[in-house]
């Protein structure tokens, strides 16, 4: 299993934002497993902290801004998605200021300074979350959608359109993440010139210059007019007859627009706390959807915050039943895993077929055939015994015992023509041959019973 990442090092940027125009420096640091992005506002009293989740989004006007209470921070989506990218999962970012800086328009400089101070493992596993079935949010009105569909990776492909003479329509496409620095991160973010007035007369873009932004100039205006514009953002005048890119720097990428909302919708997903496997197909998206979107998937994950296995009936096991035998000394009626399908350093998935044939059937219950709550957790530890013993030499000289079960809970009944499948991990390293661990069973993908158990293995007279 993939482990969790942060940040080597720590490492400072300074510019100036782009809606508020105040220059500030964000310093990135190394952060503990499972803390997430969170991002600190140590220019405020206390240094309060607001966590980098969909709910914390306040505002997604012109640029995705947190807040928690009246603590805001906004533009954070390049940042995030220079993260997110380069599958960091812990990070502390800390800002002087209520915005980050806009730097290029891109996420470049953040990734340039990544890759400079280096990323580390941590000893937690990464907490992916795997897409089984479409989920998908739609906006009427603007015609906007975000689908996510089951995949072997994560990936995304963005559609937009406008009314442009200059793109009418343009698509990107991410299939690996970690090609996300050099297909993605460089895309930065345009503005049509007929947006500008109404943006600055509306408070925002009072950071924006040609260095930080592609500007689209494409029905003609007076020449006073555009030089009214040029003067506000600080930009050399040009002549107004000229229509195309205003900025002197190329288009590094054809369709380097939609490469930046594809960078966008990254930074969004985010925010989701949980890095996904699956492929995101998103038409016309935006900062709104995307949080919509994400918030979605977070209601998601909450419904099945514990996700159970993939199992492919077809596919070949690792321990078949004759195996286990000669690991476990249980035989009928107490041996209650069929195979293993799946084995790693610290975690194992097992299958047990519950048929109406049980022994257990005849008394518990003769009119409503349910199988006993302590008999599922039996299985769970056999499987979690079957884990510790494939970790030693000669392992049929060996025996496991429990010491201890708590946090049992069950949540649905089992009954026959059940198929449950036991993913069992490893709590902590085996110590003395006493080994602590944390068990699921699941039916499908719902969880019917856990508990956390801790066994001793013994070697045999």
């Amino acid at each position: 299993m993939q482990k969790q990442r942060t940040l080597k090092g720590s490492f400072s940027l300074y510019g100036k934002g782009l809606h508020t125009g105040l220059y500030l420096t964000a310093t990135f640091n190394p952060a503990p497993e499972n803390s997430g992005y969170k991002i600190q506002r140590i220019d405020l009293e206390g240094q309060p902290i607001i966590e980098a989740i969909a709910e914390n989004v306040v505002d997604t006007t012109r640029s995705t801004v947190l807040a928690k209470g009246d603590v805001r921070c906004s533009t954070v989506e390049h940042a995030l998605a220079a993260l997110y990218g380069m599958g960091i999962d812990n990070c502390l970012i800390q800002v002087n200021g209520p915005e980050m800086p806009i730097l290029e328009g891109s996420a470049a400089t953040y990734i340039e300074q990544i890759e400079k101070v280096g990323i580390v493992e941590q000893n937690a596993n990464k907490d992916v979350y795997i897409i089984r079935k479409k989920i998908e949010v739609r906006d009427e009105k603007s015609g906007a959608s975000i689908v996510i569909l089951p995949d072997e990776s994560f990936s995304i492909t963005t559609m937009i359109s406008y009314q442009s003479k200059w793109f009418s329509s343009q698509f990107a496409t991410l299939d690996d993440v970690q090609k996300f620095n050099k297909e993605i991160a460089g895309a930065r973010t345009f503005v049509f010139v007929r947006d500008v007035e109404p943006l600055l007369q509306a408070g925002y873009i009072k950071g924006g210059d040609l260095d930080n932004a592609i500007v689209i100039y494409e029905d003609e205006i007076p020449q006073e007019r555009l030089d009214k514009l040029a003067d506000y953002l600080g930009v050399d005048h040009v002549d107004a007859k000229n229509l195309g890119f205003l900025n002197t720097k190329p288009l590094v990428w054809e369709n380097e627009p939609a490469r930046h909302k594809l960078l966008d919708i990254v930074g969004d997903m985010a925010l989701i706390g949980r890095p996904l496997k699956g492929r995101i197909i998103a038409t016309k998206p935006g900062h709104n959807i995307n949080n919509k979107f994400a918030r979605q998937l977070r209601r998601e994950i909450r419904a099945h915050e514990v996700q159970a296995p993939i199992y492919d009936c077809n596919s070949e096991p690792l321990m078949d039943v004759n195996r286990i035998r000669e690991l476990l000394p249980h035989r009928y009626p107490m041996q209650l895993v069929d195979k293993v399908v799946e084995i790693g350093s610290n975690y194992i998935v097992a299958i047990k077929n519950v048929t109406s044939n049980e022994p257990f059937f005849q008394g518990h219950f003769p009119q409503e055939p349910v199988m006993p709550g302590v008999l599922q957790i039996e299985a769970m530890a056999q499987a979690g015994g079957l884990l510790v013993l494939n970790s030693v030499e000669e392992p049929e000289r060996w025996s496991t015992y429990f010491m201890k079960i708590d946090g049992v809970k069950f949540r649905q009944k089992v009954v026959p023509g059940d198929t449950l499948i036991f993913r069992v991990e490893l709590l902590a390293p085996i110590r003395h041959g006493v080994s602590s661990m944390k068990g699921f069973v699941f039916v499908g993908d719902k969880v019917v019973s856990e508990a956390t158990f801790t066994a001793q293995i013994v070697k045999n007279k």
